[in-house]
């Protein structure tokens, strides 16, 4: 399921220009899926994969027997929900979070290198700048990247397995709060990732986990959810 991501990736990105640029207006209603799939050449469950996260995003809103529509920046609806909420619960998939991105981050930190350190910085500030320049797609792909990258040092690949089976459902909870992110909120943000880097840069478990866990719990409660 999970290797059309990159493409789906790429798609989003596309759409998201066509937005950026006025190709796509807000208030315009998208194609029907056949249609856009045949314009942008992929298929349809790479470019549904793409649509939903433009939608989670707040970029684009799917109203049931209307279509889709590109979304107002400075006139946001109520959020519709989170996307596996038929499965899992926002809060669950946070605290699953809090446990497991908390110990990885501390084994990463006992075995990081000035390289893999080099890489996760480039993370944080792709990050920053992405969000600057309103590049929303590839911001959160920054702030997966950063994540996913922290995962892959931990030396427990049991761990590591364990996080990667949850892939879909973690990246989700990175993208939801972006519509409710504010630029005092985003600052914070970027002030955590940095303070991962630096525990991580200093080889200490116990304020690496501490760092991650505060960010996860900060992030958490801009999607609404407040974690203990």
């Amino acid at each position: 399921m999970w290797d059309k991501g990159p493409v789906a990736q790429g798609v989003a990105s596309r759409l998201q220009e066509m937005i950026r640029s006025g190709e796509l207006k807000p208030g315009d209603k998208l194609p029907s899926q056949r249609i856009l799939s045949e314009q942008l050449c992929v298929s349809r469950p790479t470019l549904r994969e793409a649509l939903l996260t433009l939608e989670t995003l707040g970029l684009i809103q799917t109203l049931p027997a209307r279509g889709t529509f590109v979304l107002d920046p400075s006139n946001q609806p109520e959020r519709s929900g989170w996307r596996y909420d038929n499965a899992h619960n926002l809060r669950d998939v946070f605290q699953t979070r809090l446990l497991i991105e908390g110990e990885l981050s501390a084994c990463a930190a006992s075995v990081m290198t000035p390289a893999a350190l080099s890489d996760l910085a480039a993370s944080v500030q792709k990050f920053e700048q992405a969000w600057q320049s309103g590049d929303l797609v590839a911001h959160v792909e920054a702030d997966l990247a950063l994540h996913r990258g922290i995962a892959d040092l931990c030396p427990n690949r049991l761990l590591v397995g364990i996080y990667t089976d949850m892939q879909h459902l973690l990246s989700e909870t990175q993208r939801q709060p972006i519509p409710n992110t504010d630029p005092v909120r985003m600052r914070q943000s970027i002030s955590e990732h940095q303070a991962i880097l630096k525990a991580l840069e200093s080889r200490d478990p116990e304020t690496a986990r501490a760092a991650m866990r505060s960010h996860i719990r900060n992030t958490a409660c801009c999607a609404g959810v407040a974690l203990e």
